[in-house]
């Protein structure tokens, strides 16, 4: 099954997207500028095949819901979220707010 759904962060709106596979889920939160997801996100491949794009994106890892993927750290960013202020270690909600 797929949900998407809008998201509201301190005000700010998002689109929350859940896929849910066997023996796991695929969550993302997105907007016009940027994403957080789960582990399945390849930020090599982002930082190395398609750095033209300037893809602003951010991995956590062991995220089964959408909230956990809000409250975890970010394990790993693009080099272009790093423009926008991410880090790694803060949480997906920190860093969804420096690009609302």
């Amino acid at each position: 099954m797929i949900t998407v759904n809008p998201l509201e962060v301190e005000g700010m709106f998002f689109t929350a997207v859940c896929v849910e596979l066997p023996k796991t889920n695929l969550l993302i939160i997105a907007n016009e500028v940027g994403y957080i997801m789960c582990a399945a996100l390849d930020v090599d491949l982002l930082n190395e095949k398609l750095a033209d794009r300037k893809i602003v994106a951010g991995r956590a890892v062991g995220v089964r819901t959408i909230d956990e993927l809000l409250h975890a750290p970010l394990e790993k960013i693009t080099e272009s979220a790093k423009e926008h202020g991410w880090k790694v270690g803060m949480t997906g909600k920190d860093a969804l707010m420096l690009i609302a």
